[in-house]
């Protein structure tokens, strides 16, 4: 009976710190005294030291940045792009023929929530979105020196609200 009650325990503690950041209620809620202390005597308890440089394995790789240190955007994968916007991709690379006369055009960022660079720099394509009738609202935004002898450059974006956020796309 004595273990029945420790993991019934254990279980409330669990729920109640999982439902304190709890995306439901608004994402960052406080959490509560109790929870709070527990952890601050666990923390307390159990000092976390980093691994000395001898410990560490020399064949792991660090993860990759989530975030572009440039724009602070998060990035996303080519593969994570939906299958039109990686044909949009693989159409930039190439050069064309795109879809839409509009593609390839002067890019404003008037949004300001890319990079700020000179006038002209990027270029912005569309990538279709199934059942739309027009454009969508779906776009890659490019922009930097063209590499080697195609028409890829050194930077890409990906919106899927027209110009409200941003993600950019990992080299």
């Amino acid at each position: 009976m004595n273990v029945r009650r420790r993991w019934v325990g254990l279980a409330w503690f669990l729920v109640a710190g999982l439902s304190a950041c709890s995306p439901q209620e608004g994402g960052t809620q406080a959490q509560s005294g109790s929870a709070r202390t527990s952890q601050t005597q666990t923390s307390q308890a159990q000092p976390q030291q980093a691994p000395s440089r001898s410990t560490q394995s020399s064949s792991t790789q660090p993860a990759p940045p989530r975030t572009d240190p440039q724009s602070g955007l998060t990035y996303i994968a080519a593969a994570q792009l939906p299958r039109e916007g990686q044909q949009t991709l693989r159409l930039i690379a190439a050069g064309g023929p795109f879809p839409y006369a509009k593609d390839g055009v002067s890019f404003g960022n008037r949004e300001g929530i890319l990079p700020r660079q000179p006038r002209n720099y990027y270029r912005e394509y569309t990538v279709k979105t199934p059942g739309e009738s027009d454009r969508g609202a779906r776009r890659i935004v490019c922009g930097g020196a063209a590499r080697s002898n195609t028409q890829q450059t050194a930077e890409c974006y990906y919106t899927a609200d027209h110009y409200a956020s941003f993600q950019r796309i990992r080299p």
